[in-house]
């Protein structure tokens, strides 16, 4: 009798991406995922009960692979002020890959209709957030530098627009410039009257 083949729960989120990048999210089904690793719709089950349970833990391994690149691009900076802001610039600095972009577009959908898989991404974004303010000099400066980096993060991700190197590499150091500036404004400014 044939042993049956073990797969790692890992490997069954590798097929899961595949299938997303080349299928789009829309067909990422239990049996897709099952042909795409070679096993059965069971072993797939006996992991993830549900497609839901399977999309939430692709996005969680997803949500800890960006945190685990960006603390490497953290790392450097040791504790100086600001760390955790000049490592989420250095981070922004590399593009991301098209599996990425191809993955973040089409997971937008099971974000919006999930309560459990968007509180995966808030509880990273919360410790991001955290973590940029507490470390920051300009707590103010790093906000917005954090800020702007998901702006430009978000344009590329979703496909939306294109930033030539030159063009990027001069927004990364206005970013930096903000994280730097000492005069940021720290109450509302009035709005402008009319003349």
């Amino acid at each position: 009798m044939a042993r049956p083949r073990v797969i790692e729960q890992g490997d069954i989120l590798d097929a899961a991406e595949r299938v997303v990048v080349r299928d789009g999210a829309a067909h990422l089904t239990l049996d897709a995922v099952a042909v795409e690793a070679g096993i059965s719709k069971a072993s797939v089950i006996y992991d993830y009960k549900s497609k839901q349970q399977l999309i939430n833990a692709f996005i969680r391994r997803r949500m800890e692979n960006e945190e685990a690149r960006i603390q490497a691009m953290t790392a450097p900076f040791g504790s100086a002020p600001s760390a955790a802001i000049n490592g989420l610039i250095s981070a922004a600095a590399e593009r991301h890959r098209d599996d990425v972009r191809a993955v973040a577009v089409n997971m937008v959908a099971a974000l919006a209709q999930d309560a459990e898989a968007r509180s995966i991404v808030e509880a990273v974004y919360t410790r991001m957030i955290a973590s940029v303010t507490e470390t920051a000099e300009n707590p103010r400066g790093a906000i917005l530098a954090f800020l702007a980096l998901e702006g430009i993060k978000r344009l590329e991700l979703h496909n939306l627009h294109p930033w030539s190197d030159a063009e990027r590499a001069d927004i990364l150091r206005d970013i930096r410039w903000l994280v730097d500036a000492e005069h940021l404004h720290s109450q509302a400014v009035d709005a402008p009257t009319g003349a």
